[in-house]
């Protein structure tokens, strides 16, 4: 007999266990739940999303809260990307664009969708799907939008161009269009019109608008104006993204507060997190089933490569597990060990408490594959763990992590604080908001997981 009062407090105890990221503990919760209220659409939801994060196969119990739950989009989303999972990509396909067919406006399942179509091979007619939704809906701005967006981080920048002109035709130069063009303008290398354009829109606040200024200002030169437009930022939800930039701007002025932020020794580590080589070839041997895909998904940094979806230390595989424990408490140590508080600074400022993941994912890259830089804004340190590497990458650098110097889009002449060769079983840690990426390699894999950490006050 069903019991949703005593399920909802299953239902309670799993969302608590999923907060220390105990998540086969909530699985069996969430589980517990399913079997005392086999028909409510939230618990059957949430039995089929455990499933998925632990890496079990999840299509069949997202089959069952979509019959339960069917005007929930986000069902519908999973129950995609956990057929694509489990090898079934023409069902993932199909479901979407049966779905999309009927509402060719609902902007995630077009981008789930053409994501799904990018990173298993089809680089050429991926974006279908927003091209025949803006036919239906051709004065639907929130899809010339997602369509440009799309193309904007392949940085296939004529493709970009060509939906935003046939945008304009149907809806005229509106403001939204008129960012994404500076943006465009600034991103594609056309300074003198991304300078225009901005002075045009000058009053105008928008997260989006933000960045395209502080970059353009660095592009053009202009480190002054790009530390005035990030300073204040600092103190907003852009903080995590705007940190690097005024990290940046200080070191093209000289000024002593880009060694406060970054470290004088820069805050960074390389440690030993204890794992046997049997276990880093066992390690290895299982992340090569994960990587699936073809193609990167279009908005990572990855080039050459593929990374996986889902945190991958949360999955249910003992020894990724192993892995997690070992690597936190490498980073403790760390913690441990870091300059004491200074309640300015965005990384030593934090609490010192517990530490836990904000998310985690694996990178495989073949030769000449390599991270274009980044930073991670929602993490507050990073690392990076060396699984497989190749016998001969060709010349230092190639392979290795560098730190600190910004996107070679800007075109600025910064050298990177350090550049680390990896080492199989070794990790690096770094602040989230430092630039990083990676060199390209002649040969061979270089595989590793990646994650972020941000603590806690346990």
């Amino acid at each position: 007999m069903a019991d949703p009062a005593e399920a909802e407090l299953w239902r309670e105890r799993a969302r608590g266990l999923r907060a220390v990221q105990d998540m086969a503990g909530a699985d069996r919760a969430i589980a517990e739940a399913a079997r005392l209220a086999p028909s409510d659409p939230l618990t059957a939801f949430l039995r089929a999303q455990s499933a998925y994060e632990l890496g079990h196969p999840a299509a069949a119990l997202f089959a069952t809260a979509a019959r339960l739950w069917p005007e929930n989009p986000d069902v519908l989303k999973n129950h995609a990307l956990a057929l694509a999972s489990e090898g079934r990509q023409a069902d993932a396909e199909g479901l979407l664009a049966r779905a999309l067919a009927a509402w060719p406006d609902w902007l995630e399942g077009q981008r789930v969708l053409a994501s799904l179509r990018f990173s298993h091979g089809d680089a050429e007619t991926h974006d279908a799907g927003f091209a025949e939704a803006v036919k239906a809906q051709p004065r639907h701005q929130g899809l010339w939008l997602g369509w440009f967006t799309l193309r904007a981080q392949q940085r296939d920048w004529p493709a970009a161009r060509r939906i935003l002109d046939a945008a304009a035709a149907q809806l005229g130069e509106t403001r939204p269009l008129a960012i994404a063009r500076a943006f465009l303008a600034s991103e594609s290398g056309d300074l003198a019109d991304a300078q225009a354009r901005l002075a045009a829109l000058a009053g105008v606040e928008d997260d989006f608008l933000a960045l395209c200024r502080i970059r353009t200002a660095l592009r053009g030169g202009d480190a002054a104006t790009a530390r005035d437009l990030a300073l204040p930022l600092t103190a907003t939800h852009l903080a995590g993204q705007v940190w690097p930039y005024l990290s940046t701007a200080w070191r093209l002025l000289g000024d002593p507060q880009a060694a406060w932020l970054d470290g004088d020794p820069l805050l960074h580590g390389v440690l030993d997190p204890g794992l046997s080589a049997a276990e880093i070839a066992d390690l290895a041997a299982l992340l090569r089933r994960l990587h699936t895909a073809s193609l990167p998904y279009a908005e990572q940094s990855v080039r050459g490569g593929t990374q996986t979806d889902r945190s991958i230390l949360l999955r249910h595989e003992p020894l990724l597990g192993t892995v997690r424990a070992r690597a936190m408490d490498a980073l403790r140590d760390f913690v441990s060990a870091i300059p004491p508080p200074d309640p300015g600074h965005p990384v030593l400022g934090r609490l010192r408490g517990g530490l836990r993941l904000s998310g985690s994912w694996s990178v495989r890259l073949g030769a000449g594959g390599f991270n274009v830089t980044h930073s991670h804004p929602v993490g507050w340190l990073s690392a990076v763990l060396y699984v497989a590497l190749p016998d001969d990458p060709g010349p230092a650098p190639a392979g290795a992590l560098h730190l600190g110097a910004p996107p070679d889009e800007l075109g600025l002449d910064l050298a990177p604080y350090a550049v680390i060769p990896p080492r199989a079983g070794r990790m690096v840690v770094f602040p989230s908001i430092l630039w990083h990426g990676t060199y390209p390699f002649a040969a061979g894999e270089r595989l590793n997981i990646a994650f972020d950490v941000v603590p806690t006050s346990a």
